[in-house]
């Protein structure tokens, strides 16, 4: 079995409480288990997979929380850094349709102070998904690039944009295309949401649909494949040649969409990587844990029974 390496941020989600206090003084919120990263390494432990997550963890309430959630998903912290810095926080506001969005608070966090030394040894019999704020985030962004480009694993990255960190799509961009090319030296995967890639394309693209883009890239940074997260639309994958494949949605009944993508990677990489030849299995696979992750609150990823008794169904939109 593959050896997956989740690297990247753990944050903690402050989420309002519908049940809010009458008066004007105090407030209710719930304080849940995040971050892009870690989402993915959870939702890989609940689909049975051997996954270690490499992340910096703090040794407050917070950082205790996180390292029992991922453990008790079945992830091993073997490889995880343990800190007296803070926890992030991410505030969240869902808006009537459930969709996410945050402001986050990162200043001194135990996320983005990585030291070389922290850092393990990769080999090809590992697989390592790294991604979001960890990639971007200046000191440790650097650090990791820098180790980033020496293993010897396969790679996949999911840049997952965040404009409210970063504004500038062209200082975005910068901080991204060094890992499209890492990622490409090696043949690798880079995912994307349609967001994401319409952000980037202002300053990459600006006429390039995301499906378009994600084509450029592939052939650009020698990537072995891109795959494009299309929300309720399903997703699609690009290989060289500009072939595509595409697979739909499933229907479910939105809670919120925390740890959609995060869980569709997950998915897709249970699948991908134990038989890269089935394109549209993996992103089926994607997208049926995506589809139930957005039926419940917060990044509550599925199993592996819940994933197959859905594609057992094989109804997508």
């Amino acid at each position: 079995m593959t050896r997956f390496v989740v690297c990247g941020e753990t944050l903690i989600d402050l989420v309002k409480s519908a049940e809010a206090p009458r008066d004007h003084f105090s407030s209710t919120w719930f304080a849940l288990s995040a971050g892009g990263p870690m989402n993915t390494a959870v939702a890989l432990g609940r689909l049975g997979a051997d996954c270690h997550f490499l992340g910096r963890l703090s040794s407050d309430d917070f950082g205790v929380q996180l390292r029992n959630h991922i453990e008790s998903a079945g992830v091993l912290l073997d490889l995880a850094t343990v800190t007296d810095q803070s926890t992030s926080i991410a505030v969240v506001t869902l808006d009537a349709d459930g969709v996410a969005s945050y402001a986050f608070h990162f200043a001194d966090t135990a996320n983005f102070n990585w030291r070389p030394g922290e850092l393990p040894v990769l080999d090809r019999a590992d697989w390592l998904h790294i991604a979001s704020l960890a990639c971007v985030v200046k000191p440790g962004a650097d650090v990791l690039l820098d180790w980033a480009a020496s293993v010897q694993a396969p790679i996949s990255y999911d840049i997952n944009v965040r404009p409210t960190v970063i504004t500038d799509p062209a200082a975005y961009w910068a901080l991204v295309e060094p890992w499209l090319q890492v990622v490409g030296r090696g043949n690798g995967v880079v995912k994307a949401s349609d967001e994401d890639l319409k952000f980037l394309a202002r300053v990459v693209s600006p006429s390039a649909t995301p499906d378009e883009l994600a084509a450029q890239w592939v052939e650009q940074y020698d990537l072995g494949l891109a795959v494009v997260t299309l929300g309720a639309g399903g997703a699609v994958a690009v290989r060289r040649g500009g072939e595509s494949v595409r697979v739909a949605g499933f229907p479910t009944s939105v809670v919120d969409t925390v740890g959609a993508g995060d869980t569709f990677m997950a998915g897709f990489l249970d699948g991908y990587v134990s038989d890269p030849a089935d394109l549209v299995g993996a992103l089926r696979r994607g997208a049926a844990a995506a589809s139930i992750v957005c039926s419940r609150k917060g990044a509550q990823p599925p199993t592996t029974a819940e994933v197959n008794a859905l594609l057992a169904l094989g109804q997508t939109g």
